[in-house]
């Protein structure tokens, strides 16, 4: 699996397996142990999937190195805190069945900067520790960025974001680089919307698809690799988790990338990170 450095030199693996609704119990253990049969070497959870017990369970069954594998977890929004985002990665960590994860971010930010502020220190606190080898955040626009930037010494090393054709990001990811801050995306199938064949995306993507000899979710997934987007789609059947692999295989040209981004119309199809109500507030 190709990796790419984070700006603290830790290897990341460029395409990983979500897990977002994947159940706990047989339904997460059993895709996560299949993914890393077929060589994914990255997974991505969190505390709010209700998932880590069987995520680590089947990377334990898998007989693969821990060394060998890329975690990810996320600090719950109900959580946010100095201590809390300590408190709740060591619980994290027992549920996993490992020393450390490889990626600790924030999940959902507040409303509140101050207290997204202080639950960085305490994200600080957790790599110093050597409990994360990478920190970072997810669903954080530029000026939630800015907010973290004020105080933090450790820069973000990672924000995870919805992403996709109709959402693409470019100003976001344009920010970030300036910050050698790695962009990641979630769902990048929209839900489904790039599928249906009377929207606005499949028209163009599924031509980009047959000139590759490649399905409309490889070609998504190659548009955001071929822009060094680190790509998390998220499946349970067998024949989807293949296929997204294979999408490594798919090499899209600058054309396609540029078409591909004139397909963005700035529209969500998950939560807006200014508008979110489940988090904890200040």
């Amino acid at each position: 699996m190709q990796t790419r450095k984070l700006s603290n030199g830790v290897l990341m693996p460029i395409l990983g397996l979500g897990t977002f609704k994947v159940g706990e119990g047989n339904e997460a253990y059993d895709t996560v142990l299949e993914a890393l049969k077929m060589g994914y070497r990255h997974i991505d959870t969190a505390q709010l999937y209700g998932n880590e017990a069987s995520v680590g369970k089947a990377i334990k069954d898998s007989g693969l190195n821990r060394v060998d594998i890329f975690i990810t977890t996320k600090l719950a929004s109900s959580k946010l805190g100095y201590q809390e985002a300590i408190d709740e990665l060591k619980i994290s960590l027992e549920k996993l069945g490992t020393d450390y994860v490889d990626l600790y971010l924030i999940h959902w930010l507040s409303p509140s900067d101050a207290l997204n502020q202080q639950t960085w220190k305490g994200m600080e606190v957790c790599y110093e520790l050597k409990l994360a080898r990478a920190i970072g955040v997810s669903n954080f626009k530029i000026h939630h960025m800015d907010a973290i930037l004020k105080i933090a010494k450790i820069t973000p090393m990672a924000d995870q974001v919805e992403l996709h054709p109709g959402l693409y990001q470019l100003p976001l990811q344009n920010y970030l680089n300036k910050l050698g801050i790695a962009l990641i995306s979630y769902g990048p199938f929209m839900k489904g919307e790039i599928f249906d064949q009377n929207g606005p995306y499949f028209e163009t993507l599924n031509r980009i698809a047959e000139k590759h000899h490649a399905s409309v979710a490889q070609v998504v997934i190659a548009w955001g690799l071929a822009r060094n987007i680190f790509m998390i789609p998220k499946s349970v059947t067998p024949k989807r988790i293949q296929e997204n692999y294979n999408s490594l295989d798919v090499k899209l040209d600058s054309e396609d990338v540029l078409t591909i981004n004139n397909l963005n119309r700035g529209k969500r199809v998950y939560t807006d990170p200014d508008n979110n109500s489940f988090v904890k507030q200040a």
